[in-house]
């Protein structure tokens, strides 16, 4: 392990906007030998999907030699079903409430810390490319910025041949399965003119600059999200009849959004060779930055980490897409490898969520923390630590709904509001519920085909339950209205389920 000794406190200042800005005095150790960081995020990419979890579909051979040679986390989950909160609570290591980022829209504020505002302070050369979702013009701390509009700018300048108008993305407004491309279409460009190539191709002329101080990358993907783009080479890769049609109950028709009732059997089959193939060339385009990042000498100096910003449901419940919290759209793939330091081939079965990643990037590093993190250090884990153990139930939230999960190895528990028109397409045109509170024996039921609802059998399991719940939302609303007095412990809870802008 890599000490650094860390000069002076850490102090905040505010910046000329005014705004409050943390900082961290850089540690006194020479910027040569310090590690450098990785991290790699797919888009959608939902846990149980790599090979080497035994995905029948073997669509991730280089993640899959990723895992073997460092730590894999079994089971790792989300904070929010949905891109933005997701992403802005992995970079900043907090609750997606916490930052004020809880919907597919907000905006993270322009004086949160991130992991490129605390890095860069400490002296790293920091970069974010491709998918961040910060939707703002800031960059978060991040000294080089990369996404889509430079991918564009990029395109008017190189026009790749023999290319005629693209098909628009137009979800919700076209039929379903065109816009999640049940023709499993690619996306019409050769491989060299995709997005996904662009940015691997910028983090692969990150990795071969010379510099002296060192580096944090992070290169966010936007696959296999749909419509689960892919290059014109690729086209055959996973076909629809490889596929087999997910069992929907007649509890799972009731509940389903009904932009999904049209999708017919092999709509279903055509969305996940999509989804396959989209995730084959990710895997691809992974493998092009680890080779380069090989060549560039400093794999051995350099933590990888690889994550899904949140999973997604691939026909199950008769669904298409994250946003509530089934498993496939909570529990994501997690890695991480660092050569020398960490063990290879390691699997943990043990509880985590996407909000302990920086922690415990800091920890590993011996690099100061920024106050306020909400995540913990799960250093001692990835090392093998004796009594080393993750959490006992893991938190998910989704505002945009009005609901959150806790979840324990063998429970969890889903409260909603059921007060909530939502706005994000995905209504399912009955009545609003009001509140409920669902239960799933995850053991015995590991398909959540079964609510337990309020049985007498489990009163003190769903009481326990939503007592963590309770506890993990008022214990971080720093910033946030406080919970108005007198209200119950389940009635605070869903106080606290409504979106509400933080306070200046």
């Amino acid at each position: 392990m890599i000490v650094l000794t860390v000069v002076g406190l850490l102090f905040a200042c505010r910046n000329e906007a005014g705004s409050r800005r943390v900082h961290a005095e850089r540690p006194a150790t020479a910027p040569g030998s310090r590690p450098n960081l990785l991290i790699l995020i797919g888009d959608d990419h939902g846990g149980g999907t790599l090979g080497i979890d035994g995905d029948p579909r073997q669509a991730t051979p280089r993640l899959d030699a990723l895992a073997r040679r460092g730590v894999r986390f079994d089971r790792a989950y989300c904070n929010s079903p949905v891109c933005t909160a997701s992403r802005q609570s992995l970079l900043t290591g907090r609750l997606p409430h916490a930052v004020g980022v809880t919907r597919l829209e907000d905006r993270l504020p322009d004086d949160a810390v991130t992991l490129g505002t605390w890095l860069g302070d400490l002296g790293y050369e920091t970069a974010a490319i491709g998918k961040m979702h910060f939707n703002g013009r800031s960059r978060h701390g991040f000294a080089e910025r990369i996404d889509l509009e430079d991918w564009r700018d990029h395109m008017r300048a190189r026009p790749p041949q023999g290319i005629g108008p693209r098909r628009p993305w137009r979800p919700f407004v076209d039929p379903a399965a065109e816009w999640l491309n049940a023709a499993c279409r690619s996306a019409g460009l050769p491989e060299s003119a995709m997005e996904a190539t662009f940015f691997a191709d910028k983090a692969i002329e990150f990795l071969r600059r010379q510099r002296e101080q060192p580096f944090a990358l992070v290169v966010g993907f936007y696959e296999p999200h749909a419509p689960f783009k892919f290059p014109r080479e690729w086209e055959g890769r996973y076909r629809p009849e490889q596929f087999d049609v997910p069992e929907v109950s007649e509890a799972d028709r009731h509940d389903q959004p009904r932009v999904f009732a049209s999708l017919t059997a092999d709509d279903v089959r055509g969305i996940q060779a999509a989804y396959y193939t989209s995730l084959a060339f990710v895997d691809h385009e992974v493998g092009r930055i680890l080779d380069a990042l090989d060549a560039s000498g400093k794999a051995e100096d350099t933590l990888v980490v690889y994550l899904g910003d949140n999973g997604y449901l691939r026909g199950q419940h008769g669904r298409f897409e994250k946003h509530c919290f089934y498993e496939p759209a909570v529990r994501v793939p997690l890695v991480f490898r660092w050569p020398g330091r960490l063990p290879e081939g390691r699997r943990i079965d043990e509880l985590v969520e996407l909000v302990d990643v920086l922690p415990t990037v800091l920890r590993l590093f011996d690099l100061p923390q920024p106050p306020g993190l909400q995540g913990r250090d799960l250093a001692s884990l990835l090392t093998g630590a004796s009594g080393a153990a993750g959490r006992d139930v893991v938190f998910s939230e989704y505002l945009e709904n009005e609901e959150a999960m806790v979840r324990s190895k063998r429970y969890k528990l889903i409260v909603g509001t059921g007060n909530r028109l939502r706005k994000d397409g995905y209504q399912t045109g009955h009545p609003l519920p009001g509140p409920y509170e669902r239960l799933y024996n995850l053991e015995a039921d590991p398909a959540e085909t079964t609510d337990l609802g309020g049985g007498p059998d489990l009163t003190s399991v769903r009481a326990e339950l939503r007592r963590r719940l309770y506890e993990r939302l008022v214990s971080t609303r720093e910033g946030l209205p406080p919970i108005p007095p007198g209200l119950s412990e389940i009635d605070a809870i869903r106080w606290c389920l409504v979106p509400r802008e933080r306070r200046p």
